[in-house]
């Protein structure tokens, strides 16, 4: 109990001046989520997708973060879509004059410890074909949310006056932004997005002497897919960079393999830097897509937690004429 107060008061400490940094969710199925992420995958593949992910940090140890996050997703089609076959094997599904608008939004919710994060994001896309095989994507998210800090459920003594105890606010009110774009061809895509564009100047209901300001998050995303000729095979590298406005300090990098056969079942592996080994596994089953991810923890906290597991559950509607076959699977 004694180790569990030192702990809590030192994750207090560090975490309070993070309210004015708003720390982004974590995810390992970034390209089950990329949505959540980048707003300018809504609607991109021409489905209209429903979501569900859970994401439970650090298992068994006390008070861990835990990420819920409830998405939908579609493009907005004024016209059909046109399937062209090329050769036995290959569709190529390129769109008419409409079709180019996709919307999406998503509820979450995020604890860490005494820290609580719940709202809304609205997202709004617009999808410009290239070509039959390339698609440029912009996407602007609108986002609001409530941060609660439980003072309540801190351990500490009883004679400790910290300043951010003192002066700041339990319950805040923060409107904020998200920028994203994309570009995808049938063998590779790139994305790049940031968030908190206002860095939280908008906040409502601060009293406190605690400043307004946010660290924006940023995120590139890359992959290319290797199919392998005469069979049902593809292997998928993939890399994502993520950092903040501390810049190096916040730097991290996911860099992942995965190994789809029929784009119906799929495996891989990721390492996180500075963090954990990641074992990713999926299937598909009619419109319904499952994963789910298990994160061994590489830091000294292996020793008293189960690991970090993680679970995307999908539904897509809608005929597949209707999409780009090669973007975004997901």
């Amino acid at each position: 109990m004694k180790v569990l107060k030192i702990i809590t008061v030192l994750m207090l400490l560090m975490l309070m001046p993070a309210v004015r940094g708003q720390q982004f969710p974590m995810y390992s199925q970034y390209l089950m989520n990329g949505f959540l992420l980048n707003p300018s995958y809504a609607g991109s593949d021409g489905y209209s997708t429903v979501g569900l992910t859970v994401r439970e940090q650090w298992l068994g140890f006390p008070e861990s973060p835990s990420t819920y996050a409830a998405a939908f997703q579609t493009r907005i089609l004024r016209d059909s879509y046109i399937t062209r076959s090329t050769s036995v094997r290959k569709k190529i599904d390129r769109p008419t004059k409409g079709g180019r608008v996709g919307v999406g939004g998503y509820l979450f919710s995020d604890r860490n410890g005494i820290m609580k994060r719940t709202g809304l994001q609205m997202a709004y896309a617009y999808h410009l074909p290239l070509s039959e095989e390339r698609q440029l994507s912009f996407g602007l998210s609108l986002s609001a949310y409530q941060y609660f800090v439980d003072i309540n459920g801190a351990v500490m003594p009883d004679d400790v006056n910290d300043e951010f105890l003192n002066n700041y606010d339990q319950v805040v009110y923060i409107p904020d932004a998200n920028f994203g774009i994309s570009y995808a061809t049938r063998n590779y895509y790139v994305g790049y997005s940031m968030t908190n564009l206002f860095r939280g100047t908008l906040m409502i209901g601060n009293g406190g002497d605690n400043g307004h300001s946010q660290l924006g998050h940023y995120f590139l995303t890359g992959g290319v897919k290797f199919y392998i000729p005469e069979t049902e095979w593809m292997i998928e590298p993939s890399v994502m960079f993520k950092s903040s406005d501390m810049l190096f300090k916040a730097f991290q990098m996911d860099l992942t393999a995965r190994v789809y056969y029929m784009q119906d079942y799929w495996m891989g592996i990721s390492w996180r830097t500075n963090d954990a080994i990641i074992l990713l596994t999926g299937l598909k089953v009619d419109r319904f897509y499952i994963g789910y991810a298990f994160d061994f923890t590489l830091s000294d906290i292996r020793s008293h937690t189960y690991g970090t597991h993680e679970l995307t559950v999908l539904a897509k509607f809608g005929d597949s004429p209707r999409r780009y076959r090669w973007i975004n699977k997901y």
